[in-house]
């Protein structure tokens, strides 16, 4: 497949670039990915958009490997993971679950954390990383709600929380973490089963995503004629490996995201916009018929 990709400048993308990406969900089967940049408009900063600051997000060799790091990063989680919790689906994402129920969308693989398909109404969504509202022992693998695990870190730190109740009084990151410096007197318990370490059923940098759910993925694309990327640089090999396979079996690419991806040379699509605005605006061409 020869690559030809279009770009649109500004937030409302020219006609003419909506017409592969309208032809393609028209046809249905389509799978869907979806990066940072589907919920920036839900109020949640992304890790590499052009107007993002510099972020070194935490690896899972610093989180097991150390018990103040372990502290430091559940003190800020305590902070930051309330306000993804308050976030709300935006136009985006009520525009992929209408898709879905309208038989256009197989599924849709997310790397984000924030639940916000599944909030919208999306059914068939495949959480790539993990999602911010439970929390797994490394030990005995059982399972928390987050919210559970909230109600005993209140009780263990009274008035930690509602000292950052102002969203602007800290920086989030799109992980539920918190730009936060003291924190050497939070405390933190362990499993209450077996004493092992909890962690957010987050995949973070350096682990490695359980295989089943790769290979549901993998087959999520291959069941598709062809494949959307929403929000996404696809910086990392995580998420570009679906597009990649994709590609390599001769499905049409298109590619929703401000700013260059890793894949803009293969994209058959190429729209550099907002999701929201686009998506509304290619339902509104299947609603209506046109373009």
């Amino acid at each position: 497949m020869t690559a030809s990709p279009t770009t649109a400048d500004g937030d409302v993308p020219r006609s003419d670039s909506i017409v592969g990406l309208r032809d393609a969900l028209a046809a249905g089967s389509v799978a869907v990915l979806t990066g940072a940049g589907m919920s920036t408009e839900s109020g949640i900063p992304d890790y590499r958009g052009p107007d993002s600051p510099p972020r070194t997000p935490m690896t899972y060799q610093q989180f097991i490997s150390d018990p103040a790091f372990r502290r430091h990063y559940w003190a800020r989680n305590h902070v930051g993971w309330r306000f993804l919790d308050s976030a709300r689906p935006n136009d985006g994402h009520r525009a992929v679950a209408d898709l879905e129920r309208a038989g256009r969308i197989t599924g849709v693989i997310t790397q984000n954390v924030d639940m916000l398909h599944t909030k919208a109404g999306s059914r068939a969504v495949i959480d790539l990383h993990g999602v911010y509202g439970r929390v797994r022992c490394l030990s005995c693998d059982t399972l928390m709600s987050r919210h559970h695990l909230d109600e005993i870190l209140e009780e263990l730190n009274p008035g930690f929380a509602e000292h950052y109740r102002d969203p602007g009084m800290v920086e989030l990151a799109p992980d539920a973490d918190a730009v936060i410096t003291d924190t050497s007197h939070f405390s933190m318990i362990d499993c209450p089963r077996c004493g092992g370490i909890l962690k957010p059923d987050i995949v973070y940098f350096g682990e490695s995503v359980p295989a089943e759910r790769v290979a549901r993925c993998f087959d999520l694309i291959d069941r598709s004629t062809s494949v959307v990327v929403l929000g996404s640089s696809l910086t990392v090999m995580s998420g570009l490996r679906f597009v990649r396979h994709a590609f390599r079996q001769g499905k049409p690419i298109h590619i929703v995201n401000r700013g260059a991806t890793r894949a803009d040379d293969i994209a058959t699509t190429r729209i550099n916009a907002g999701c929201s605005d686009v998506l509304l605006t290619v339902s509104t061409a299947l609603r209506y018929g046109a373009a």
